[in-house]
């Protein structure tokens, strides 16, 4: 694991995980992350205004082993040692996996197969399907933006990022917040990191 990642683990223990410890409630989904409705062609991507992908990585591997995303370590360090894996290779968004703590806090991961646009749907569906659509600093050179389909979710605890693999691909995380952590730190940077790690584990074959 590089220095960066360790850093990043660091950081995201402190605005996710409940740490093994309960804060009661019930774990909160992450499957139910949308994507946006296609429309137009594979050749128009990138549209306008949606930032090209210079290094594509190579996704496919997570098709059948989406929990492979993340290593064991990083969701006990992220999430706590209690946290329950849960993949679904055939939801309908696409290969997805989700790791639920106990209490609300989670992590969830879609390799979307919807259509073959990438971010460039999610810039489509600003002002329709996505009220909230805000783009962040990119990972490693591999743009990010967060988005939902009802509004700026961060006060709640939540936030959900598309990261571009490819022009032509994106993957959706999601994280939900502990409640201790809600309002202490940023959910979408808590998602930022977490994303690091996923890119990191793909370029790295982790």
């Amino acid at each position: 694991m590089t220095l960066r990642v360790v850093v990043s683990l660091a950081a995201a223990v402190l605005v996710l995980g409940a740490c093994g410890t309960t804060n009661g409630g019930t774990p909160v989904p992450v499957t139910s992350v949308p994507s946006a409705p296609p429309s137009g062609s594979v050749d128009e991507v990138p549209g306008p205004g949606v930032p090209k992908v210079a290094n594509p990585i190579d996704m496919t591997r997570f098709d059948r082993a989406p929990c492979e995303a993340l290593t064991p370590a990083q969701v006990a360090g992220l999430l706590g040692s209690e946290a329950e894996t849960k993949p679904e290779l055939d939801a309908p968004a696409g290969p997805t996996c989700n790791w639920e703590a106990p209490g609300r806090s989670g992590i969830g991961v879609i390799f979307g197969h919807l259509d073959r646009r990438g971010l460039t749907s999610v810039y489509a569906a600003k002002g329709s399907a996505y009220p909230f659509v805000e783009p962040l600093e990119p990972v490693d050179g591999y743009p990010l933006v967060a988005y939902d389909g009802v509004g700026d979710q961060r006060a709640r605890g939540e936030c959900t990022v598309a990261v571009g693999t490819s022009d032509t691909q994106a993957i959706d995380i999601s994280v939900n917040q502990s409640e201790k952590n809600i309002g202490k730190s940023d959910s979408c940077q808590a998602a930022r990191q977490v994303t690091a790690m996923v890119l990191d584990n793909a370029r790295n074959g982790n």
